[in-house]
């Protein structure tokens, strides 16, 4: 209906000027007619020219007080000629039509407030205010001064009101054809196509999003740090185990039974299947007589191992676990090595802003004879520097499995301080020499976790934004892929 009222208007006039005066005089509502006018400009039936008109509209209160009168009004009526007590008034009005109608009617010199008595100061007022915001109402004309007045009091708020005016264009006809958009099998057999107007095809049209999958930032920065391990010479060790037993994860890195670590408030352990049967005995009586009275120029900690304690089965805590089964199968037929590891790791934990139950640990070593703490250092400064780390500071620290042992620390440019970025060492005899290793054999190792990095690099300060089930998918689908600092 309202298609055929434009058409057929501008068949016999030049221009609809006003589609709001042309909704009114067809009796048809404005937002229709725009719908259609927007259309048949698509079309080029119709060429529209935007139409703004800004007035003035009442606010929610503007529109209470041109109802029911102004605060001063309402407060001036409530007043009996012989006057009323403050409280009782109070009682007789709003307490912010009470409050505004006291300030206005004060300032309109209407009343006169004493201590305890209010009195009229006039015997009758004219509600200019309320005259005004009825006239706005009703869409008639008000001087500037008094539009100020109730703007001040945001008693009025601006109105856009938008429309259009329309011309016929180049494609005018009296009714629109309708265009078809595919071209199919009935219409080729009916031979119809040839009088068929086939819609345009429109190249910049943008199509539908790909709904394709997306790589989790986490992921990003694990591939950009393979990366680096690879160019470094590094071999990918096999993390696929979550499962690890506590011989492996804490009794073959010389870890005592008695650590804290190894208690189930730092540790998951697990209830089924609860501990393994497969350990290889020799070596599990090589640890045992390490822990127990030392050896290879060790103590020991002189303590009673148990067996029990190490069948354990348990959610790894670190991915040392496999770099000590990589090391002890490397022990039976030595060759010099450089193993990394990237794998998520679980810890008993309470959840925080920086702190999850699991997360992802990044771990390179190296194995060759003659190594030395300068080694170390050397391969960490090689290392971070692929990261755009270039500042490092190391500072000693204390490990049950590595010593000499280094906290690794990088100057951060946008906090403008030292922060801590990694663990690092060199690994015991103790863990070493039983996995039958030769004795002119060091390890050097260190370790971080992925999260912090990409955290940084990501400029996200929650770690439950980045990792867990509370992630905005959001997140995965806008960020672009991360280069590091190569």
């Amino acid at each position: 209906m309202a298609e055929e009222a434009v058409l057929g208007y501008l068949e016999e006039n030049e221009e609809i000027s006003d589609s709001g005066k042309f909704s009114e005089e067809k009796g048809i509502s404005h937002d229709e007619i725009v719908n259609v006018i927007k259309s048949l400009n698509g079309f080029r039936l119709v060429d529209a020219q935007d139409i703004k008109r800004e007035r003035w509209g009442l606010t929610k209160e503007g529109e209470m007080y041109a109802e029911a009168g102004s605060p001063e009004a309402q407060l001036f009526l409530a007043i009996p000629p012989e006057g009323i007590t403050r409280e009782e008034l109070q009682k007789k009005l709003d307490p912010s039509i009470f409050k505004i109608g006291c300030q206005q009617a004060i300032k309109n010199k209407w009343i006169e407030m004493g201590k305890s008595q209010v009195s009229r100061k006039v015997q009758h007022v004219d509600d200019r205010v309320r005259d005004l915001l009825v006239q706005i109402q009703n869409g008639e004309a008000v001087n500037a001064e008094d539009v100020d007045a109730l703007k001040k009091r945001k008693l009025i708020t601006p109105l856009i009101w938008k429309g259009y005016s329309v011309k016929k264009g180049p494609k005018y006809a009296p009714k629109r054809k309708k265009v078809a958009t595919d071209l199919t099998r009935e219409n080729l057999l009916r031979g119809d196509w040839r009088e068929l107007e086939f819609k345009e095809y429109n190249f910049l049209a943008k199509g539908q999003p790909t709904e394709g999958g997306c790589l989790h930032p986490l992921l990003k920065v694990r591939r950009q740090m393979q990366m680096i391990f690879l160019q470094m010479g590094f071999e990918e060790m096999p993390t696929n185990n979550f499962i690890e037993s506590s011989f492996w994860n804490f009794d073959a890195l010389f870890q005592p039974q008695q650590h804290p670590a190894r208690d189930s408030h730092d540790t998951f352990f697990l209830k089924e299947p609860s501990t393994t049967k497969m350990l290889p005995e020799d070596y599990v009586e090589r640890v045992k007589g390490v822990h127990e009275s030392g050896g290879y120029g060790s103590r020991g900690y002189g303590y009673e191992w148990k067996r029990e304690e190490a069948n354990k089965n348990l959610l790894r805590t670190h991915t040392t676990a496999v770099s000590t089964r990589m090391l002890y199968a490397l022990a039976q037929d030595f060759a010099p090595k450089k193993y990394y590891s990237i794998d998520r790791v679980f810890r008993n934990e309470a959840v925080d802003r920086t702190h999850l139950a699991e997360f992802h640990q990044i771990e390179g070593l190296i194995c060759d004879r003659g190594l030395t703490l300068g080694h170390l250092i050397g391969v960490l400064e090689d290392f971070f520097s692929r990261l755009g780390m270039s500042k490092l500071k190391f500072k000693p620290a204390y490990n049950p499995y590595t010593e000499p042992s280094m906290e690794i620390f990088s100057y951060h440019e946008g906090l403008r301080k030292w922060v801590e970025i990694g663990n690092s060492g060199m690994f015991r005899p103790e863990m070493l020499l039983p996995m039958g290793l030769p004795e002119d054999v060091q390890v050097i190792a260190w370790g971080l976790s992925l999260e912090r990095p990409t955290m940084i690099l990501y400029g996200i300060d929650n770690i439950r934004d980045l990792f867990g089930h509370k992630v905005d998918l959001g997140l995965i689908k806008r960020n672009p892929l991360c280069r590091l600092g190569l």
